[in-house]
């Protein structure tokens, strides 16, 4: 009974420690404790995966392009094990490409998105900026989304705050970016409100 005690004191302390080091912002949106009779809101998260395409990668960081796959491909295992979308979100400029249907346009084979994940194409920093992003994430009810990909500096900062404008609560994943520098990289997973791989896997699983 007391060894029975003591289990259940650390998985408390461990799951106050993994509250506490959530951002405030999500804090905030967790689904309060509903009176009686009462349903609580749901977080409703989707997963963007932001132009990791071939075109794209060589240019960013080595230490970037060495650690993010792994982490990349965790977050979309996360969303699927859970049951959340995952949407890829491709770069296309009219003018400078990648044209579409290129292996250049493509993402590499190690980023774990399948045929039945939506495809969002854009020619803008933000994945909101005139595309149906907005209208497919409405559509399916999601109210927050979570980004990885490239650059963080770039397109996956632009969507982020595409995010917030519309009403979205946006999120970072830690260690899932990339972008030309791994120090800016920190810079953009600081300054912006994120959520480690180990925080992301409690929240969804809260969900359930």
């Amino acid at each position: 009974m007391q060894q029975k005690g003591v289990a259940v004191i650390r998985k408390t302390i461990w799951g106050a420690a993994i509250l506490m080091s959530l951002p405030l912002s999500l804090l905030v949106a967790l689904p309060p404790a509903s009176a009686e009779g009462t349903k609580p809101a749901e977080l409703r998260p989707v997963l963007l995966v932001v132009d990791v395409q071939n075109s794209w990668l060589p240019a960013m960081d080595d230490s970037d392009r060495t650690s993010a796959p792994a982490k990349i491909n965790e977050a979309i295992s996360l969303f699927r094990q859970y049951g959340y979308p995952v949407v890829a979100v491709y770069h296309s400029d009219p003018k400078g490409g990648p044209p579409p249907g290129t292996d250049l346009f493509r993402f590499p084979e190690w980023v774990a998105i399948t045929d039945d994940d939506p495809v969002i194409v854009k020619a803008h920093p933000s994945a909101f900026t005139k595309t149906d992003l907005d209208s497919v994430l409405h559509a399916t009810g999601r109210n927050a989304v979570f980004l990885c990909g490239l650059s963080a500096v770039g397109c996956v900062l632009a969507t982020y705050f595409g995010a917030d404008d519309r009403g979205y609560m946006a999120f970072m994943v830690e260690g899932a970016l990339l972008s030309h520098d791994s120090s800016y990289t920190a810079v953009i997973e600081d300054i912006c409100d994120s959520v480690s791989l180990r925080e992301l896997a409690t929240l969804l699983g809260g969900q359930r």
